[in-house]
């Protein structure tokens, strides 16, 4: 059978996600397996239709597609993400439905989840059938167990192919509400003091909607507040994932352009910041993923901490829990606060200008306060992961992270807490006592509040 890879690495052919197809062409040689680079060739595929239509010539007299790619920001890298925007802008959505599919993806499984979330959900929005998704880690080829887990999955694959089984949609259609937004007049504008402000969109003139909203939001204030428009911006590029920052910050396009000078002169050094924007399938737009991209180039350091965040969004984000995550995860790993997010879904203009003015009088309220909310596991698991990572396998090149990581104290590894080992060693030692464990039985409940209860009469 034949199987076209659509491969989302902006590495081409030298990206670790092409290893892994590699090693599944070596042991399934009976099936004709062809890599199509779209993340490096999508500035041709864009302008060359062309080029458009031999992507998808390849994947109509194929049997199967499999979509492969490094998970970048919480989601597949913005160049991928413009190919799958194309598929549906230029109605080729046809040319996908009913093939067999599934995605592999490399990383070190920092928000893999929701990279695969998306796109299962975008393969159930193109009527594919879906299979199943394979999360490697980078260096999982290495490892017996994890090949033979690739072999199996790849197997699975194809055997479902060849059988014609039947496969169940995990994600239903997003229903779009028809609706324009009238916004009213602020009657009373708040004063944000010194705090600066920024609000980034990424907003087009027929996306009115979200247009009005910004312009709602801007008005809120007495004074004036900076409105930036990623597609005014001069970016040449999205993150091309060399690494090369990884050593002191660094990015490969400085001087280049003026994504890295507006990140450190109007975000770093603000004190609120508001992002809008138009859901595009099931995420924002792909100028907003190129945006998340290159600010790699600080690597996997917290650079917006402290901040008050909100987002506006034009869109049906509650039909969207994927999207919802990534932007509360995205908020809790730069060490910020989510003050907010607003939709335009609810239909009803009144409301949504309450609810901006809330979202105003919040970001300033937090801001006076210096209010950072507690992470929950969103934020919590992924700052340990990086923890691990930047102590060990990433220390190098990522030799910045480590630095500012242990300036930061971010190693904070339990295993150095000796106090709590020797007693864990005498509990573990005294509870072989059936008389010991039963008298911690009665007092474990008490002892549990005790230090706390001490708190609360001091």
């Amino acid at each position: 059978m034949k199987i076209t890879v659509l491969n989302g690495s902006p590495k081409g052919m030298t990206s670790i996600s092409m290893q892994y197809v590699h090693y599944i062409q070596k042991k399934f040689p009976q099936h004709e397996i062809k890599i199509i680079n779209i993340s490096q060739r999508i500035k041709k595929i864009e302008l060359d239709k062309s080029a458009f239509q031999e992507i998808l010539d390849e994947v109509e007299v194929s049997d199967g597609v499999l979509w492969a790619s490094p998970v970048y920001y919480f989601l597949v890298p913005s160049n991928f993400k413009r190919f799958i925007e194309l598929i549906f802008e230029r109605n080729a959505e046809g040319i996908f439905q009913d093939k067999y599919t599934a995605f592999l993806s490399t990383s070190i499984h920092f928000f893999d989840h929701t990279a695969h979330n998306y796109i299962h959900a975008v393969c159930d929005d193109l009527n594919m059938r879906f299979v199943g998704s394979f999360s490697a880690d980078m260096s999982d080829l290495r490892k017996p167990k994890e090949r033979e887990r690739l072999e199996l999955f790849a197997g699975n694959y194809f055997e479902v192919i060849e059988n014609r089984t039947p496969t169940t949609k995990k994600y239903m259609p997003v229903i779009r509400r028809n609706f324009d937004y009238i916004p009213s007049k602020v009657i009373e504008s708040l004063d944000a003091g010194e705090k600066k402000i920024v609000v980034v969109t990424d907003t087009l003139d027929t996306q009115v909607n979200l247009t009005r909203m910004v312009k709602r939001f801007k008005t809120s204030f007495t004074s004036e507040i900076e409105v930036i428009n990623l597609r005014m911006l001069d970016i040449k590029g999205s993150c091309l994932g060399c690494v090369q920052c990884g050593y002191d910050n660094q990015c490969v396009y400085k001087d280049k352009d003026e994504y890295i000078d507006f990140y450190n002169t109007k975000l770093k050094t603000a004190d609120i910041l508001v992002f809008a924007g138009t859901v595009h399938d099931r995420y924002l737009s792909s100028r907003w993923k190129m945006f998340f991209d290159r600010s790699f180039f600080n690597g996997h350091a917290p650079s917006l901490m402290g901040k008050q965040m909100g987002f506006i969004i034009s869109g049906p984000l509650s039909q969207i829990s994927n999207l919802r995550q990534i932007l509360e995860a995205f908020t809790e790993i730069q060490h910020a606060n989510l003050a907010g997010i607003v939709t335009d879904e609810y239909g009803d203009s009144v409301k949504i200008d309450d609810l901006l003015q809330d979202l105003a009088r919040n970001l300033v309220q937090f801001a006076d306060s210096g209010y950072v909310g507690t992470p929950t596991f969103l934020g919590v698991g992924g700052r340990k992961l990086f923890r691990d990572e930047i102590w060990g396998r990433l220390r190098f090149p990522f030799r910045a992270d480590y630095l500012l990581y242990k300036k930061l104290g971010v190693f904070d590894f339990p295993q150095k807490n000796y106090k709590t080992r020797v007693q864990n060693a005498i509990m573990s030692l005294l509870s072989k006592s059936p008389g010991f464990r039963k008298e911690v039985n009665k007092r474990l409940k008490g002892e549990m509040i005790k230090p706390l209860q001490k708190i609360i009469e001091s």
